[in-house]
């Protein structure tokens, strides 16, 4: 009988063998040093299908057929942190500079596209869904496009339910109480922000022009998860996604050094932004 408590350490066969399986059907790279990673992720997997070992699951990865275990243990390997207005500045940015601009340049369509490139559980896309509401754009033909690798973590953003400690992690009161209802422990977002909101499972090393032209695009926090090939790969698809001035914004320990040629880094209200060439 399995220990329900513990999963065994990992042979190095084996890891090596997990991190070709993350970075071939991800694009990930897992360092060599990061075991801790692979233990506390994939041990509820382990658990979930009865085995007694990371090593066991390695093994049944590679005699099994079926996809849907690989896709579980490259999912449980992304990192999913996001919260309700991260990165203020950028927020900030977007309010004082880039939607005034924004407004003036689309008074005659009256419409504006947004991507959020790793959207995770959806706090992203739906702070700037607020944002435009705040902003009197509820009368704008808005269209915001949140995406991810997850297949688990957009089914909890379309469905735009919150524990308590995720409202109180950067969600101001006036918005909470504005946008979401109780609903038992947990706060529901208000189907009139839900909207204006479409979530997809997309893979970042696919081509992705065809998904723009996009006014803003998010990419944050995600690019340092990929080698210097990928990342590079990752902003030639979403410059083609972005109209000529359109912005990226990046995390911040991201940059888009090295692709100038693409994007002229602009500091707006104490925040970098990248401007589409």
């Amino acid at each position: 009988m399995p220990n329900q408590n513990t999963v065994s350490g990992i042979h190095p066969e084996n890891y090596r063998f997990l991190q070709q399986h993350v970075y071939r059907q991800a694009g990930i790279v897992v360092e060599h040093d990061k075991h801790y990673l692979f233990e506390s992720r994939l041990g509820p997997i382990v658990r979930q299908l009865g085995l007694d070992s990371i090593d066991s699951l390695c093994a049944l990865l590679r005699a099994t057929q079926e996809p849907d275990i690989g896709r579980q243990v490259v999912e449980a390997m992304t990192t999913n942190e996001t919260y309700f207005f991260r990165d203020p500045a950028q927020y900030d940015a977007i309010r004082r500079v880039l939607l005034p601009r924004l407004r003036r340049e689309r008074r005659d369509t009256r419409k504006l596209r947004f991507w959020s490139a790793a959207a995770s559980t959806g706090q992203e896309a739906y702070s700037l869904a607020m944002l435009l509401l705040e902003e009197g754009l509820a009368d704008w033909n808005i269209q915001i496009l949140g995406t991810d690798f997850s297949t688990q973590v957009l089914e909890r953003a379309r469905a735009g339910k919150y524990q308590q400690i995720e409202v109180n992690r950067g969600l101001p009161a006036a918005l909470l109480v504005k946008h979401f209802r109780r609903v038992g422990v947990d706060w529901q977002l208000s189907d009139a922000v839900r909207r204006m909101v479409r979530f997809e499972t997309i893979d970042l090393r696919d081509r992705m022009r065809a998904l723009g032209p996009f006014d803003l695009v998010f990419c944050r926090n995600v690019l340092i998860y990929f080698d210097a090939e990928t990342k590079k790969n990752i902003l030639r698809e979403i410059h083609g996604a972005l109209f000529r001035g359109g912005w990226l914004l990046l995390g911040g320990a991201e940059t888009a050094f090295g692709v100038e040629e693409w994007f002229q880094r602009q500091t707006v209200e104490g925040a970098i932004v990248y401007a589409a060439r």
